[in-house]
């Protein structure tokens, strides 16, 4: 009877030290994200292209095209003209390079053209979108940090409230582990940093709380989308280069989803390079 008891242990061990290492990288990772993004401009530009080509590798390792070299080459070519002209103000060269990497990437394929399009296009919407909201002179940097918060905090609330509370599970083919108390408790801490910006005088407060409630919701659906392809696969992780969390894929699924949902928002109350103003100020 003790043994029996005490075989829960290591399980609960690992969950302590996955949970320090979630901790450690976040400490670590977030601080120079932010920094980076306050600078804008280029500093800004090199990592979202950077983090696009690792979204692209991820994929491609994903689907089973992980050692397919000219489609890396031509994904990751596509991906860095890309990002190169969106830093330099030219945008219909952006969309050039994207729009040929993808053709080639549809000759290339073969039967996986599908997966290594889609791979790309997921790649470039997250590149695309942070840079478009960056680029905004006056509200890029608060637009930009919200959509952050309202993704970190919906990831961590999501975490703490679906362990601490359990329940039904949200999805349980597509994501055994999330429970609709974790995406309830997520939505809820999205509203608290929302109200957060209100109360600073970024955006009104109604306003402000829809946009956090959508947002919300899309990155935890882009979350389950991200599980979706991996288990369709049979890849628990997108890769391990980031300790506690897995790839870049698995820690910015949310981000990706609500990033691009948000510049679409954005899009329709304000130019190219007003997106951060329409999509903050109400």
């Amino acid at each position: 009877m003790s043994q029996d008891k005490a075989a829960p242990a290591p399980a609960a061990e690992q969950g302590s030290r996955n949970l320090i290492l979630r901790i450690a990288a976040a400490l670590v990772l977030a601080p120079g994200a932010i920094a980076i993004a306050y600078l804008g401009g280029w500093p800004w530009a090199v990592l979202a292209t950077a983090v696009a080509v690792g979204l692209l590798l991820e994929w491609l390792s994903i689907v089973g095209l992980g050692r397919d070299w000219p489609i890396i080459g031509v994904g990751g070519l596509g991906l860095v003209v890309c990002g190169a002209a969106l830093g330099a103000g030219v945008p219909w060269l952006a969309a050039a390079a994207i729009v040929i990497a993808l053709a080639v990437l549809a000759l290339l394929g073969g039967g996986q053209r599908r997966w290594a399009t889609s791979g790309l296009g997921y790649a470039a919407a997250a590149l695309v979108a942070s840079i478009l909201i960056r680029a905004d002179p006056d509200y890029g940097f608060a637009a930009l940090m919200m959509i952050l918060l309202i993704v970190w905090v919906t990831d961590i609330g999501g975490y703490f409230a679906g362990r601490g509370i359990g329940g039904p599970k949200l999805w349980p083919r597509v994501s055994p582990k999330k429970t609709w108390a974790g995406a309830i408790g997520g939505f809820v801490l999205s509203l608290v940093i929302a109200a957060g910006f209100a109360l600073l005088g970024v955006g009104k407060m109604l306003p402000l709380l829809v946009l956090a409630a959508i947002l919300s919701t899309v990155s935890q659906l882009g979350d389950l989308f991200e599980s979706a392809v991996k288990r369709r696969f049979g890849v628990k992780d997108s890769s391990h280069i980031i300790p506690g969390h897995g790839g870049l894929m698995d820690r910015l699924d949310g981000y990706v989803a609500a990033v691009v949902v948000a510049v679409l928002i954005g899009l329709t109350r304000g130019p190219l390079d007003g997106i951060g103003r329409g999509l903050m100020v109400w």
